[in-house]
């Protein structure tokens, strides 16, 4: 996959991950054209909370999500949910996810997603000061409020772990800490973490941002561009063929988010991603607005400010390609993040929206060429982190094609482990 010239590349899909590897690229002085099935950024990249989070440095395959999977085959309104399916690839799925919900791997593949999000938290303050605007970007932190002692001394020893294992810092505060630092919360909390290097941003500002630049730079943005049929002669793609045109380059990358899994088939290829379903809800600016991001994890609900208002997030799902957005799904955002907030929620939304996370069961994102296929290189399985991990997904992905040292170490992000 190495050259040592500008090469043409085609990209398969155009969320925040194809658009950060885009970004770098072409940096790199390649020829990129993005090809999006959709609009860009209209998937996972537009509805989710925004967080720029190093304090998620722990993977979803960890021993507690045993016990909650479990316990969600027989309750259909658990936040974290399972439903059951009859289908060989996600029982598959799911039994090597189980393998992986111990202490020990939890903690190895923690060390590499780390590694990557402290690469992009760089790379999003070096962008975000020199060719984005409109990301309403934010350096305030991330925090974690908590209504029961229970909670808090559970996620204690969660920080203690993030602290010890990865150097991650926090502060511990009190419930009457709590409204002091933002007074958008209610008075009755127990307690909660602060994680002051975590940044926030408003996806779709974002995207739109660094779309514009990507324009600037000569990068083709491609639109409603559904990939019929490859085309390959022995080890190498020669074209892909879309609904409405044949596109040829001397490498592509696939970063399809949840799809991605079901065009690599199209490749011969195969990659374990299953669709785990998120919603969110985006509303009017509340009279007491939270000042910082923030998650509730005994609710398993998150809220970040925008300008112009909040949105409040949640839910993992293993629901399939499920298109439906439950109006008790809604129900309990609401009602979740009614119980933190001082401020009365408005009656109404401004958007209700669903997407489908790409999920590995080893909660490590793909990256990396197959060892059959020299001029494809993934760019997928991002899991709940795609917006946090994009920078140094497209650092990487621009590296391994232009044949440089990477910055980060490869190998455990590579499709070939699977």
């Amino acid at each position: 996959m190495t050259t040592g010239t500008p090469q043409s590349v085609v990209i398969i899909g155009g969320g925040i991950v194809g658009i950060a590897c885009a970004h770098y690229l072409n940096e790199a002085g390649h020829s990129v054209t993005i090809l999006e099935s959709g609009t860009m950024a209209g998937a996972c990249s537009y509805g989710n909370c925004g967080y720029i989070c190093p304090s998620h440095a722990l993977p979803l395959a960890e021993p507690s999500a045993l016990r909650e999977g479990f316990a969600s085959l027989f309750d259909p309104t658990a936040a974290f949910r399972v439903k059951p399916r009859f289908d060989p690839s996600f029982i598959n799925w799911m039994w090597q996810f189980a393998r992986r919900c111990t202490r020990t791997a939890m903690l190895e593949n923690g060390h590499h997603l780390h590694a990557m999000l402290q690469s992009s938290i760089e790379e999003y303050t070096r962008l975000v000061a020199g060719k984005i605007n409109g990301s309403e970007w934010k350096q305030t932190g991330l925090l974690y409020a908590f209504k029961t002692a229970r909670g808090v001394d559970d996620f204690a020893k969660t920080a203690r772990i993030l602290h010890e294992n990865y150097g991650i810092e926090s502060k511990c505060l009190s419930g009457a800490e709590l409204t002091s630092f933002d007074g958008s919360l209610v008075p009755d909390l127990m307690g909660g973490f602060h994680f002051p290097d975590d940044s926030s941003v408003r996806p779709d500002g974002l995207t739109s941002g660094w779309l514009a630049h990507l324009r600037m730079q000569g990068v083709k943005i491609v639109e409603g561009a559904s990939v019929e049929r490859i085309e390959r002669t022995g080890s190498k793609i020669t074209s892909i063929v879309t609904s409405n045109e044949q596109f040829s380059a001397d490498h592509y990358v696939l970063a399809a988010g949840a799809v991605s899994g079901q065009l690599a088939s199209m490749f011969g290829s195969n990659l374990p991603i299953e669709p785990g379903k998120g919603y969110s809800i985006t509303m009017e600016r509340l009279d007491h607005a939270p000042k910082v991001p923030m998650l509730f994890p005994e609710h398993h609900v998150g809220i970040s400010p925008f300008e112009s208002g909040f949105r409040i997030g949640s839910m993992m799902e293993f629901v399939g390609f499920d298109k439906t957005i439950p109006p008790y799904r809604l129900d309990q955002l609401r009602h979740a993040a009614s119980q933190y907030l001082v401020g009365k929620l408005p009656s109404a939304s401004v958007e209700q929206w669903y997407g489908w996370r790409p999920m590995t069961w080893d909660s490590l994102p793909i990256i990396g060429s197959f060892q059959d296929i020299e001029n494809l290189c993934c760019a997928t399985g991002h899991n709940m982190l795609g917006m946090s991990l994009a920078p140094a997904t497209g650092k990487l992905v621009a590296e391994l094609i232009s044949g440089r040292t990477t910055h980060i170490d490869p190998i455990p992000y590579s499709p070939n482990r699977f």
